[in-house]
């Protein structure tokens, strides 16, 4: 693990220049077409300005996500919530120019007293690129003036990048009414260009020598900590919060930031600034689909809360952006008020939202009053309760929304980039066990008793199931065959739930191998989209399910396959077994619709059903896995499967004990000191250890790996006092330094001597390090430590075959280089995807520090802490 090449160093280096490089060439892309418009005096349209749009989604936008997606894989929270928003930013602004270039805008369009919704079909067909493109650019300017604002906390390169982007916004919205703004645009736009490429080029030096050549990323402008702690009431301080997984970024700051922008555009269309929402709908849902990236990163920190959160109101954004698209396309039937009545889809979001509230009960008082602004925005979109000037209602609503999430914005991002809560966030509301206590009190009162038997234990996924289902279901419900305004309005309700978006629920299902827990969504998919192909877009594309037996032989199929599922569902849990029973029902009434035989109250009745069970069953889901707990109840499985021993894989290659027994530890340490190599956890990867007494088992790991002789191997040990009684020549400076980073996922390397010795180095002395220097690391790892505690000094490397990607799982050590290894040590899935960060600390008193290898641990917090201990050693 000393080796400063690696999976790390590359992979994981600099995605930052990706990010840089693609607003710089966006912005350069723009700042020509400004300055072509200011001096012709023809504003660009048709061709050139597809062109351009096109140019700006696939460098601005598709570049830029993918900057984003690697700047979280680094733990970049600043870097991934930037370009992600950066790239919804271009991906929009480019989207509006191809429609502007599309169509042509009209001038004789007006609003009518009663909304933009209400025009007359001849002129609200056409888009209005300009006042949709307005509220677009004044919400991404508040959030760009966030983001450069934040930056100057980790260096002096992005906050003029990013501060020329938020001045540019604003003359860019003021150049879509008056062309001298595109001049003073136009400049700016050429501050993004030059400072951009130097900050490229100083992240491509640092990325390729791992080490600072150019100034302007080493130090921030000012200390993030400045901004004051918050009360020590705030729930980071309670204790009961998870440990931070830093496999990948904190995505809250992303999430907050998209929920500003949608509800800021929506606000604008309700107070009757825009006149359609054709372009509207486009930048809602590009930056609902960013907001969705957000709930996938969420997943993959085993966050349920946030998971299902972030992806309700990702949902929430894209239905409600498409449905008000609807109905900007179909304006010309009278009866559009009457029609929405009928559809009671959104009552779900409202008990969605008020089952996210309650579960937000143990975190911040923030959480709590975002999620009760929610409740109140879903409350103003259902048509069923009579509200006087109900899009004046929904216009205050997501303004109050907007303001909340613009605050949260800011805060998350403050409190994540100084590890506190710098900025005041609230106590926690209710402790975690209040809140168990009262949801298991609720569960005992209701079966009155206290041994109720379990369910099968709740995946992440399974609320946004629910919810997916449910919301369709709901949306689905029609009062009458022939109403082809609510089937028009039905298509976005039940299509972007049910088939769209459980789509992804599907594909996060497979991200940790559940292959044929995939299949449900999957094929409540491909139901769901046949539904609303047929049901209410039928009649838009001439569809006569009578004379067409195809639908009618599909149904049949569905009914079939169905069957299969209830099987499926009958092995995990009574309350997905009735989901699937009563899906069979609906399929049933498919088919009879398909022959023209449809009895509708009893389809209204069942798809009233299929939604409770929906409701039900993600309330219980995701209270269930929030707590690891059976507090709602889901009912037992109706079938069991037995394992017996014959069931089980074949046996592995070599020993391999769980973790969790002190036998286990015992058995690889007497492994160790019979001089075996063993693969073992540590608090970052997993890594290849032998005894320091044992140099032919340290040689062994070099053969066992194919690594090259010249690269070192390291020691770790069990804590900072073993290194004291050695009583190394060390100076004040560097045990000040390596009291700050140890344990953790810091290795500093330092001079070699002959206290290594005493340290219990041993015979493996000349196998350790280099002939002057040596890399030592006290691993945060309980089990780690316990086992050096019972060896002595593990010399210790990255378990995976040199040049390979580092092993994150005791599985695939196994299945490498399990038949090479006398034993591995199984502990799941490691803590880190990524190594530890490697710190030359041999020059620390003359010339500071050096970062060889950048891995878990970011290199800003690495100077932090060395900058803090330097100037209270000073």
């Amino acid at each position: 693990m000393a080796s400063t090449e690696g999976f790390a160093a590359v992979f994981y280096s600099e995605p930052s220049v990706l990010g840089l490089l693609s607003n710089v060439i966006s912005a350069f892309l723009v700042c020509l077409q400004n300055f072509s418009f200011a001096h012709t005096d023809i504003r660009p349209e048709g061709v050139e300005n597809i062109l351009a749009g096109v140019h700006l989604i696939l460098i601005g936008g598709l570049s830029q996500l993918l900057a984003g997606f690697l700047a979280f894989r680094k733990y970049d929270h600043l870097g991934g919530t930037a370009f992600l928003a950066f790239a919804a930013l271009w991906s929009s602004y480019g989207a509006t120019r191809v429609i502007s270039g599309a169509y042509p805008p009209l001038n004789n369009t007006t609003l009518t007293s009663e909304n933009a919704t209400y025009l007359l079909p001849t002129d609200a067909a056409q888009p209005s690129t300009s006042e949709s493109a307005v509220a677009g650019l004044v919400a991404y300017i508040f959030i760009s003036f966030i983001l450069s604002f934040c930056s100057a906390t980790v260096n002096y390169i992005m906050p003029f990048v990013f501060g020329a982007i938020t001045l540019t916004l604003v003359f860019e919205a003021v150049g879509l009414f008056g062309q001298w703004a595109l001049v003073v645009s136009g400049v700016l736009e050429l501050v993004i260009v030059v400072c951009g490429l130097y900050g490229a080029v100083a992240l491509l030096f640092k990325g390729i020598t791992q080490r600072y050549i150019l100034p302007g990323f080493g130090n921030p402008l000012f200390n993030v900590l400045l901004l004051g702690s918050a009360n020590s009431g705030s729930s980071k301080t309670i204790g009961e919060e998870k440990k931070k997984n830093t496999k990948y970024a904190e995505p809250m700051a992303l999430n907050h930031l998209c929920d500003t922008i949608s509800p800021f555009i929506f606000a604008f269309y309700a107070f009757g600034y825009m006149k359609t929402f054709y372009v509207g709908a486009i930048w809602v849902s590009i930056n609902s689909i960013c907001q969705l990236f957000s709930s996938f990163y969420s997943y993959l920190r085993d966050d349920v809360y946030y998971t299902t959160k972030f992806g309700v109101h990702s949902l929430y954004w894209l239905v409600m952006s498409w449905e008000e698209f609807t109905l900007t396309v179909f304006i010309s039937i009278d009866n559009v008020q009457q029609s929405r009545m009928g559809m009671i889809g959104d009552w779900f979001f409202l008990a969605t939202a008020c089952m996210l509230f309650l579960m937000a009960f143990n975190k911040d008082v923030l959480e709590v009053l975002q999620n009760a602004a929610f409740i109140l925005l879903t409350i103003s979109t259902i048509r069923q309760i009579p509200i006087r000037g109900a899009y004046v209602f929904f216009g205050v609503s997501c303004s109050l929304y907007t303001a909340i999430s613009l605050y949260t914005t800011f805060a998350s991002l403050i409190n994540s980039i100084g590890e506190k809560a710098l900025i005041p966030v609230g106590a926690q509301v209710m402790s975690s066990s209040t809140l168990q206590s009262v949801l298991m009190s609720v569960k005992s009162y209701l079966m009155n008793s206290k041994n109720i038997p379990g369910a099968t234990i709740c995946k992440v996924p399974d609320a946004l199931f629910y919810i997916c289902n449910g919301l369709a279901a709901l949306s689905a419900i029609q009062g009458t065959l022939n109403d082809p305004i609510r089937q028009h309005l039905s298509i976005p309700s039940v299509l972007i739930p049910g088939a769209i978006f459980q789509l992804y629920v599907c594909r996060i299902q497979v991200q940790r191998g559940r292959r044929f827990g995939s299949i449900l969504p999957f094929c409540y998919a491909a139901i769901w989209a046949t539904w609303t192909w047929l049901r209410f877009a039928g009649h838009l594309l001439n569809i006569d399910a009578a004379s067409d037996g195809g639908f009618t032989a599909g149904s049949v199929a569905f009914l079939v396959v169905n069957v299969f599922l209830m099987v499926i569902a009958s092995y995990s849990n009574l309350v997905l077994l009735c989901l699937t029973f009563v899906m069979e029902v609906l399929i049933i009434c498919f088919l009879l619709f398909t022959v023209e035989h449809l009895p509708l109250p009893l389809e209204i009745v069942m798809l009233s059903i299929f939604g409770a069970i929906c409701i039900y069953g993600a309330t219980a889901s995701l209270a269930n896995c929030i707590f690891g707990k059976d507090l709602i109840m889901m009912g037992p499985p109706l079938f069991r499967v037995e394992m017996t021993k014959e069931d089980t894989k074949d046996p592995p290659p070599c020993f391999c004990p769980s973790s969790h027994r002190t036998s286990s530890l015992r058995s690889i340490a007497n492994l160790l000191n019979e001089g075996a190599v063993c693969g073992v956890p540590t608090d970052t990867v997993y890594a290849l250890a032998a005894s320091c007494k044992q140099p032919e088992a340290i040689e062994k790991i070099y053969r066992i790996k194919d690594r090259p002789q010249e690269k070192p191997i390291c020691i770790f040990i069990s804590n900072l006092d073993q290194l004291r009684a050695a009583a190394p020549p060390f100076s004040p400076l560097l045990w000040e330094f390596m009291e700050n980073v140890y344990p953790g996922g810091i290795g500093c390397i330092i001079k070699k001597g002959e206290w290594l010795k005493k340290l219990g180095v041993g015979a493996g002395y000349d196998r350790v390090g280099t002939k002057d220097s040596i890399m030592i690391r006290v691993p945060d790892q309980t089990i780690t430590v316990h086992l050096i505690d019972m060896t002595g000094p593990l010399a210790i490397t990255s378990a995976n075959p040199s040049g390979e990607t580092d092993s994150t799982h005791h599985d695939m050590v196994i299945s490498r280089l399990g038949y090479k290894l006398e034993g591995v040590l199984c502990d799941g899935e490691s803590n880190e995807v990524v190594a530890s960060t490697v710190v030359n600390c041999t020059k620390i008193d003359e010339d500071g520090i050096t970062i060889l290898r950048e891995g878990c641990v970011p290199a800003a917090k690495v100077w932090q802490i060395f900058e803090r201990v330097k100037n209270g050693a000073a």
